[in-house]
């Protein structure tokens, strides 16, 4: 008996699961191009479903097998036949299920082919589902690949997979390929909304809200997460009942977070973040969510329509007026996709964020006060903070150097408008690199640059981040501000007698230093505060690490050349 009241329960995702083409969620052009093929009989013998998981492929590869099998005719799903009942009941003798994830092998395979002759027994055709394909075996594929290029006219063999790169060429090009998307969260709550009603459950707007959001673009995932809360809250869902079944934190509390960070508040700052991680929060959920708050608040300050939000309300947009500019919310912005695109390659994702959100209370400290009053293009990378991210230093232990180089001692403190403007360029910096011409910028290839690290003096590089801040005295200069403000964002790199490399952490800004046209100006610039003459080319942080590794894999397989084997002839430089 009680095994009985056990198996009695079906998972929402199950017993919500589209019956007919027209219950499905999303995927309508799949659905349609489907149906018309089905109506006009052109049926493939093989189909190739590819998307996100929770999306509908096996689900819609069973509302296919029935339009092929039911007894109202080619492209019906009367679900009253018994060819229906039985496809949904997954008893129907013809549509074979198989999981080839643990199916794999070119035994299961060999298996399968040998009973693809046999006619159906129950329907028209005989509908072969493999889910999970990309996980068969090169020898299984192999073996399958024969049956496709020649089937039988009664076997339809429709592959599922959420990877379709790891599917060999010549069976994807035996297949009619269908790209499944993630569900749109419109139609996400649609659904939802409906089984809510379905099940008698009243509900919060904001708690829906936040099953989409963890659900990420999956309507399978969406009911699977509603089946837990439901367990857990009965037949009332409210938004605490998320957060305290996920270790979700709050919308309030995160706008508090941010608060904290706009007015610079580094204790608090870290103490709430380390409240949140004390909770179980996912850091890299948290991350998502900061990012999405912080470009509705940029949104609204730009556009002033509240119906661009998309988590915050216009109240709550406006509670941040006076607390970040445009630029600074670009620039927090900039720092939080970073740690987003380094997240999978950090061990630590929580000393990752934390460090992140410690650059983000410096911001405050470092961007100038009248950043406000500055009115030109060059304004948003000008006002980047300074604060230094952990610096990827070359691996270079005790490699020889050039012979001693003398401190760098400053020039004398002269106003820098005195200086003859032939050593600069009077022309306004060149700053549109969305659409710049790479024959107009300087590109220094792999090799140089791994000879630069071999090269590198350490001294030389400290003498001259010693001095970097003399550039603070240049900012308010009509003619050079730009070009100062440029050099500020970045942090020298690698220094030898010829080269200084500067290390960016965007492109768009290091594009900028490599315009020929910026060059002349930025290299006498250099030398006002650092009395050196410089060729200055500018690395993003992607590139310094890329760089870093071949470095460390030249030197561990004893292919990295001397100091003194290696020159530095700057007409290489194209």
């Amino acid at each position: 008996m009680y095994n009985d009241i056990r198996m009695a329960y079906k998972a929402l995702y199950r017993t919500y699961r589209p019956t007919t083409f027209y219950e499905v969620v999303g995927q309508e052009h799949i659905v349609r191009t489907l149906k018309n093929a089905l109506k006009e009989n052109k049926i493939a013998h093989a189909y190739l479903f590819a998307g996100p998981r929770g999306t509908g492929k096996t689900t819609m590869a069973k509302l296919l097998a029935k339009a092929l099998n039911c007894e109202e005719g080619i492209g019906h799903q009367c679900n009253r036949c018994s060819n229906c009942q039985a496809i949904n009941e997954v008893s129907h003798p013809d549509v074979i299920e198989i999981d080839a994830a643990s199916n794999n092998g070119v035994d299961e395979v060999r298996d399968l082919i040998d009973r693809v002759r046999y006619l159906p027994i129950k329907g028209r055709y005989k509908v072969y589902i493999i889910d999970e394909v990309h996980m068969m075996t090169s020898g299984a594929f192999n073996a399958l690949l024969r049956t496709l290029e020649e089937p039988p006219a009664h076997v339809i063999f429709i592959l599922a997979t959420t990877e379709p790169h790891k599917i060999l060429p010549t069976i994807l090009s035996r297949c009619q390929r269908y790209d499944f998307a993630k569900v749109s969260d419109k139609d996400i709550k649609k659904r939802l909304t409906y089984v809510l009603e379905q099940e008698q459950v009243t509900y919060e707007e904001d708690a829906i809200d936040m099953i989409i959001s963890l659900a990420d673009g999956g309507m399978r995932d969406a009911l699977s997460i509603l089946d837990q809360l439901l367990a857990y809250s009965g037949h009332t869902l409210t938004s605490k009942d998320v957060l305290d079944v996920f270790a979700l934190t709050s919308k309030e509390e995160k706008l508090k977070l941010i608060n904290f960070i706009m007015h610079g508040d580094v204790g608090e700052t870290l103490k709430m973040f380390r409240e949140f991680v004390e909770h179980g929060n996912d850091i890299r959920k948290l991350l998502g969510d900061l990012l999405d708050i912080i470009k509705d608040i940029y949104t609204y300050r730009v556009t002033g329509e509240a119906s661009l939000l998309l988590v915050l309300n216009e109240k709550e947009a406006l509670s941040f007026e006076n607390l970040a500019n445009e630029d600074e919310l670009l620039t927090m912005s900039s720092t939080l996709l970073e740690a987003q695109s380094e997240m999978k390659n950090v061990a630590n994702a929580r000393s990752l964020l934390e460090i992140s959100l410690l650059k983000l209370t410096n911001l405050k400290h470092k961007l100038p006060q009248n950043s406000n009053e500055i009115e030109d293009e060059f304004v948003v990378v000008k006002k980047k903070e300074e604060v230094k991210p952990l610096e990827v230093k070359p691996i270079i232990q005790e490699i020889p150097l050039e012979p001693k180089i003398e401190e760098i001692k400053p020039t004398v403190q002269e106003d820098i408008e005195s200086e003859p403007m032939h050593l600069f360029n009077e022309d306004e910096i060149i700053v549109d690199t969305n659409n710049f011409d790479p024959e107009e910028s300087y590109h220094i290839d792999e090799e140089m640059i791994i000879n630069a690290m071999i090269k590198g003096d350490k001294e030389l590089k400290k003498n001259i981040i010693s001095r970097w801040d003399e550039l603070n005295k240049y900012l308010s200069s009509p003619t050079l501000g730009k070009y100062a403000s440029l050099l500020k964002d970045a942090r020298p790199y690698i220094a030898t007698k010829e080269l200084l490399f500067l290390e960016y952490d965007l492109d768009l800004i290091a594009n900028r230093v490599n315009l020929k046209n910026n060059q002349k100006t930025i290299s006498n610039l250099i030398k006002k505060i650092t009395n050196k003459e410089f060729f200055v080319y500018a690395l993003t942080r992607a590139e310094t690490i890329a760089y870093v590794k071949k470095f460390r894999d030249l030197s561990q397989l004893g292919k990295l050349k001397k100091a003194d084997e290696v020159t530095l002839d700057l007409k290489e430089i194209k």
